[in-house]
């Protein structure tokens, strides 16, 4: 995820309403119009800033405003007026300097805006959510969470605020706060349970063997764990947590506010023809080819549904290095020494228009610590995947159609081959009437593209949107929410602070 000004939130994407929070796309209601989502188009944009501008939106049903994080100059939330979609107008903003923090993410729910805050200037401290009234965006509560809030978002039953706390080290490695969940329950004062990951380190061999990653030699464990993004049910009993630095989610209950199990997500081959990549940026073409090395899915959004009352989660597989000051887990491969008995051909594979260019993890692969690395492992998965929500099993990989899909739809970045490739940043699941309809957001080729996965283990695609410069916030509004009773889908980007609005046809 790209860092600016301050560091951004990790790919959040939120649907609110007055009386259900559709932020994970589930338990949404009947539409009542016929629309067909292969069709949607965009209808309206604004511009509120440049780089950083509109990072996350989150829209409230009682206001019909549109709240989105601003970071391009002074932190802010600017308040838009999205009564009529096509001419959305910026008309006010939560000047939020008095609060001694840095925003990440915006969620609503029945009228009521939380905005969760990382402490400055030293982002190790504790940090905070603010809950604002929509209607004249008066303060509600002030509540202390765990270190760098990275998401917040409502429970569907609006009962509970829950934030992933993603507790990133200081510049020099010596302060490292434990990753953490919040959670909060509106009922009951706004009371606040703050859970890590303290009691999973006793399973550390187990995970590891599964793909679960720790990166940082000496780190505790539960300093290492670094909570990204959130999912819960629509039941509002489980939620579902990435890790995405250490390639995992986290399953939370929400009735015991624990931590009940930690999946490992294993790794990617793209070795296998159905996974074939690019992964340079110095060979003048876009080929999509097998290379020894495989993939950790490093998962920034996560979005989660139910079918014939199974669960699954979906993960937008965007992968992500660790560099802080003087430390990196990133080199690329012709900065490596590799093993010659696992690649005699290593001088072939380290030029710069085969596999040099292409980024490798720097704490994996050596597995007999002699310097020369046996086997190869990239950053993410360039792909969404569906999992079970119970099992964490494998359910569908989009492998590698994302690539693939923006190259044929002209926005491909050679430029980033050596790096994720297209980097999916955000997932988010609407029902749209009978069928289950996922957008994929991707940061680094410009675009939402649009599956219907009605049936998790075999998407089908349906057509990809041009948005604005480095999508970062996706969000759905149901037609029953919507202000204009018809569905909507707003892309908020970072890269150039502009807010598009897609609505699709009727049938």
């Amino acid at each position: 995820m790209k860092k600016f000004i301050l560091p951004l939130f990790a790919a959040v994407f939120l649907l609110s309403s007055c009386t259900k929070d559709y932020s994970n796309g589930h338990d949404l209601p009947e539409e009542t119009v016929n629309e067909n989502p292969a069709t949607f188009k965009e209808i309206g944009s604004i511009t509120i800033g440049g780089e950083g501008a509109a990072e996350i939106s989150a829209y409230d049903e009682v206001s019909k405003k549109l709240f989105t994080v601003n970071n391009s100059d002074t932190n802010k939330i600017d308040v838009i007026d999205l009564t009529d979609p096509t001419n959305p107008k910026r008309i006010a903003s939560i000047d939020l300097t008095p609060f001694s923090g840095a925003s990440n993410s915006v969620a609503t729910y029945n009228g009521k805006l939380v905005v969760a805050l990382e402490a400055t200037p030293n982002k190790q401290d504790l940090g905070k959510v603010v809950i604002f009234d929509t209607t004249n965006y008066t303060v509600i509560k002030q509540i202390t969470v765990g270190a760098l809030p990275d998401m917040i978002t409502f429970s569907p039953d609006g009962k509970y605020i829950m934030t992933a706390n993603e507790g990133e080290p200081n510049s020099d490695y010596t302060v490292d706060p434990n990753g953490s969940i919040s959670i909060i329950e509106v009922n009951n004062n706004y009371s606040v349970t703050t859970i890590d990951f303290t009691n999973f380190s006793s399973q550390l061999n187990t995970l590891t063997s599964g793909g679960f990653r720790i990166g940082k030699a000496g780190a505790t464990f539960a300093a290492d764990i670094e909570p990204e993004y959130i999912t819960i049910s629509s039941d509002s009993k489980t939620a579902w947590v990435t890790l995405q630095e250490n390639n995992g989610v986290a399953k939370v209950d929400l009735a015991t506010k624990t931590i009940s199990k930690i999946f490992p997500l294993g790794y990617k081959d793209y070795n296998k023809t159905e996974n074939a990549i690019d992964v340079s940026d110095k060979d003048d073409v876009v080929a999509f080819n097998t290379w020894k090395v495989k993939g950790l899915f490093m998962p920034d959004a996560i979005a989660s549904y139910s079918v014939n009352g199974v669960n699954y989660f979906i993960t937008a597989n965007e992968g992500d290095a660790r560099e802080y000051g003087d430390y990196a887990d990133v080199k690329r491969l012709s900065k490596l020494t590799l093993d010659p008995v696992a690649f005699p051909n290593a001088a072939t594979l380290q030029e710069e228009a085969m596999m040099g260019r292409l980024n490798i993890i720097t704490t994996m692969g050596d597995g007999n610590n002699d310097g020369k690395y046996e086997e190869l492992f990239a950053f993410g998965g360039r792909s969404f995947t569906i999992w079970n929500g119970d099992s964490g099993n494998l359910v569908f990989d989009s492998k590698n159609e994302l690539d693939k899909k923006a190259q044929e739809f002209g926005t491909y970045d050679d430029k980033r081959s050596d790096d994720k490739g297209s980097e999916p940043e955000s997932v988010v699941v609407a029902k749209m009437g009978s069928k289950n309809i996922l957008f994929v957001g991707l940061e680094r080729t410009d675009n939402c593209m649009v599956y219907d996965i009605t049936n998790p283990s075999a998407p089908v695609y349906l057509q990809t949107l041009k948005t604005g410069d480095a999508p970062e916030g996706l969000l759905f509004i149901p037609a029953s929410k919507s202000p204009n009773k018809r569905s909507l889908v707003i892309v908020s980007s970072e890269g150039d602070g502009t807010i598009k609005i897609y609505q699709p046809d009727l049938n």
